[in-house]
């Protein structure tokens, strides 16, 4: 039986999705016995030689910059690779990783959000719904704290949403890059960039007096390796062979991901009010997709005429 390239292009996309999902029982684990810069420090520390590796097989190559890329991919780094996952190890210190699941689905939302406040871009009424849409489940999920400490786990979903408007910052500043950079040699100057701040700001927490145990030692390494390296060469092979307005509707997969292990794995409870917080989210991004591929048919129409 031949498999289509488009169907394994899927299975790349969804495979690489559900890996994203798993970084957030890999942060619980990880902040239970590590402070987040020391974590994101030996993140980068595995990640980068991996990268620097996969970059001298392909004779990949770091395209000429100027002085205001380099401050963008500075930013960048700050904001994606540190402020990211220092903030969700932060947060998931303080509330379960099924709420950080749910949060990790407001991406396109939050990324979208951003576009509108500090960019100045004029959203349709589609967009605008599908962001109240969005907000509105996450008020259902946060409103469940019943079990749970309620200023610590409104504390720690807030430091989540940052983690994810770090990411949401990331992604539209790379689009203001005059320079063009490919995924891989961006991945290894995030990794590079990201190692040397966050070893910087580790010092504070004084690396060299803890106790490196072997469960978050051991989810370190498969963050590093399992999701930030494999998921970036399955997202990038999978993306080769879909669509750009197909491939963009895969990431929905990593909350759902993110929700299912860590009531699996942790034995976290999804109460009726987390399935319907959730049920909201991922509405919500299916609308803003559609939306965008409606935008993108419109737009390759009337170029076309």
């Amino acid at each position: 039986m031949v498999i289509s390239k488009q169907r394994v292009g899927y299975l790349y996309l969804s495979t690489a999705m559900v890996l994203v999902g798993s970084t957030v029982t890999a942060s619980e684990i990880i902040g239970a016995d590590l402070p987040p810069f020391t974590a994101t420090a030996l993140r980068f520390a595995i990640a980068l030689p991996c990268f620097a590796l996969l970059m001298a097989l392909s004779g990949a190559r770091l395209p000429r910059l100027n002085g205001h890329d380099w401050l963008l991919l500075t930013v960048q780094a700050v904001a994606g690779s540190v402020g990211y996952t220092t903030l969700l190890i932060a947060g998931l210190q303080r509330t379960s990783a099924v709420d950080g699941g749910i949060l990790l689905g407001t991406l396109p939302l939050v990324t979208a959000a951003i576009a509108v406040l500090l960019l100045g871009e004029r959203p349709g009424k589609p967009a605008l719904a599908a962001i109240a849409l969005a907000a509105f489940g996450v008020w259902l999920m946060s409103g469940d704290v019943a079990e749970r400490d309620a200023q610590g786990s409104l504390a720690g979903n807030a430091l989540i949403v940052g983690a994810v408007a770090c990411e949401g910052l990331f992604i539209l500043l790379n689009k203001r890059l005059r320079t063009p950079v490919a995924p891989l040699a961006l991945s290894t100057v995030m990794a590079a960039f990201g190692l040397v701040f966050s070893a910087a700001a580790s010092l504070i927490e004084a690396p060299w007096t803890l106790a490196f145990t072997p469960d978050a030692v051991a989810a370190v390494a498969y963050y590093a390796l399992v999701p930030t390296v494999g998921g970036f060469l399955l997202w990038y092979a999978g993306s080769a062979r879909v669509p750009g307005s197909e491939a963009a509707l895969f990431t929905a997969l990593a909350p759902l991901s993110a929700v299912m292990l860590a009531a699996g794995l942790l034995g976290e409870p999804l109460s009726v009010q987390k399935v319907a917080g959730m049920g909201c989210v991922l509405s919500a991004v299916l609308v803003l997709g559609g939306t965008r591929r409606s935008s993108s048919g419109a737009s390759k129409e009337a170029g076309g005429a």
